[in-house]
Order: C-alpha cells, then structure tokens, then sequence
C-alpha cells in the first residue's frame, strides 16, 4: 500500500499539474497540497529519518522562498511556485533535486521559445478557439510552465529518496 501511494501519487500530481496548465493556466492549490500532506504521511513510515524528513521539508522552504519571490517580481505565476516548493519535498535537498530543477528548466525553456514561434505564426490565430491550443496562442498570455515541471518531476522521479525506497522494497520481494 505504502509503495502504491509512491508510484502513484507524485506522477499523477506532475500530469495534473501539467494538464491543467495546459488547459486553464492554473495549478490548483491542492495539488501541492496533496503532495505535501502525502509526503507528511508516508516519509514516516518508510523509516526515513526525522533529520532527513526536515531537510526534505527544508528543501522545499527554501525553493518556495525564493520562488515566491520571483512570483513577486512578475516572473512565475503562484501554482508553478507552490508546484515547486512541493516537489521539493518529495527531492529533498540534493542530486535529484538539483536533476528536477535542470530538467525543468531546459524543457521550460524549449516551451517556452516554441511557444513564442507558435504565437508568431499563422497556426496561432487559427487555433485561438481550440480548447487545448487557445492559452498557447494568446499574445498577451504566459507560458504554462506546469508542463515543463510535470515533465521535468516525471523524468528525475525515479530517482528521488522515497521512489528508490519503494523500488528496493519491491525488488526484495
């Protein structure tokens, strides 16, 4: 049940996220909710330690931090910050945090520039009403960067701390 609630959780949070950026532009709040209060639970009961659940907890303080920060600025919407900040928890302060972070930000940053050749080219004023391409076509929108964070938690997953426990759990089955 335990490692259920790993293999699912986390991914399923990331293609939410992503789907629902792509659809409305937002990243509803209990999804980094949900990743934090699951988190919360089951850290524990993997006999993760309780310094190594601080440090996960810390890691996800400080990218909230400074990603709300940036959302202060105008440079990142709110969902992506608390998507980041949540996502944090479940990396932990380390290698796969620094991989998610880097994976993100290059798929962000290929978003990104397709999304600006996209809004420059003809498909964008024909596709402004389909309900999956109207956000990328807009002049005026941002870029729904839950995508490229979906993408980027689904890719270096495998090896955060609490999927790693889960896999060895499995294998000594």
């Amino acid at each position: 049940m335990l490692e259920a609630l790993i293999f699912v959780v986390f991914p399923f949070c990331m293609v939410y996220s992503a789907v629902s950026d792509t659809m409305s532009m937002t990243i509803a709040n209990r999804v980094p909710l949900l990743l934090l209060g699951v988190f919360l639970v089951v850290a524990p009961l993997t006999g993760m330690a309780w310094v190594d659940i601080g440090m996960h907890l810390a890691a996800g303080a400080l990218l909230l931090t400074v990603t709300f920060a940036m959302f202060a600025l105008g440079g990142m919407g709110g969902g992506d910050a608390k998507l980041i900040a949540a996502s944090a928890v479940w990396m932990g302060l380390g290698m796969p945090l620094m991989q998610y972070l880097l994976v993100s930000a290059v798929f962000g940053g290929m978003l990104t520039l397709a999304i600006l050749a996209f809004r420059s080219s003809v498909l964008a004023h024909i596709t402004s009403q389909n309900m999956f391409l109207r956000n990328f076509s807009k002049d005026a929108g941002g870029v729904p960067y839950g995508i490229a964070l979906g993408i980027g938690g689904l890719l270096t997953y495998p090896s955060s701390p609490l999927m790693l426990w889960a896999l060895e759990r499995l294998a000594a089955q």
